[in-house]
């Protein structure tokens, strides 16, 4: 649709945008991950164990670094991601870090016409499907990408974060836990670096739990588990509360921060 393209197109000249801001944030301490810290959070740490020797498709994958931190553990990584400048930062980083992942610069929702092979995991992870307008697309391709008993697995904001106009001081409640219409958002700076000079400009969609669970269902996939958490590893909203493990949570824990996914192709 002419009018997704236009609604990609403005993302991706914002994630190219990023990518420059982001490689010398502290969020992403570049430096620390190139000698030898791994941007993997306990979550998906937890959920893939065993990854050493396997195949493992990391779906937009910014500029490399969970891909390559994966690669460490011992997986054969391709990532893929709609940003030329992350895709180039990525390869950079393979290479003076003596890695083998590859990488691969399209939409997620193409991944299927630029990458033929299947996979043992397929993976994503932190603020990933709110820049798809429609999941079954992304549902099928991800199927198309397994091999037989591979998993997918995946670790999101929950549906009820981006509810929350999250540019406030205080967030409010202000767009639709499921809603059609496109979600357009302009501001200073970026998460990783709110002082920026960059100037965000990002389309984006909310999707219900049972958008994502359909998706994947409908695309012939089994759902082993789907988890909910209070904790975020992210400060992902205003107000949030650092616990004693490093995770942020909201002060009265009324709503979940995080959901994960773990999916197998029968």
């Amino acid at each position: 649709m002419a009018t997704n393209k236009k609604y990609f197109e403005t993302n991706k000249d914002t994630w190219n945008k990023k990518v420059k801001v982001h490689a010398k944030s502290a969020m992403y301490n570049l430096e620390g991950f190139k000698n030898g810290k791994s941007s993997l959070m306990p979550y998906e740490l937890k959920a893939l164990k065993g990854v050493n020797g396997k195949s493992l498709l990391h779906l937009q994958c910014h500029f490399g670094q969970d891909t390559l931190s994966w690669s460490r553990l011992g997986a054969k990584c391709v990532g893929v991601d709609l940003s030329d400048e992350g895709i180039a930062l990525a390869k950079e980083l393979n290479n003076e870090l003596n890695l083998d992942a590859e990488f691969i610069c399209c939409n997620v929702l193409d991944t299927s016409k630029f990458v033929k092979e299947t996979f043992d995991i397929v993976f994503t992870s932190y603020g990933v499907i709110g820049w798809l307008p429609d999941l079954k697309p992304w549902g099928k391709m991800i199927a198309e990408r397994l091999k037989k008993r591979g998993t997918f697995y995946m670790v999101e904001f929950h549906p009820i974060v981006w509810m929350f106009d999250y540019l406030q001081d205080k967030p409010v409640m202000k767009h639709g836990y499921m809603q059609d219409e496109v979600i357009y958002e302009e501001y200073d700076g970026t998460y990783a670096n709110q002082d920026s000079k960059m100037i965000s400009k990002e389309y984006g969609w909310n999707h219900g739990l049972s958008d994502v669970i359909n998706a994947l269902t409908e695309a012939g996939l089994h759902i082993e588990y789907l988890n909910e958490h209070n904790e975020s590893p992210y400060n992902v909203l205003p107000d949030l509360i650092k616990t004693n493990l490093g995770m942020y949570a909201t002060k009265d824990q009324l709503y979940p921060l995080i959901f994960e996914l773990k999916v197998t192709k029968i």
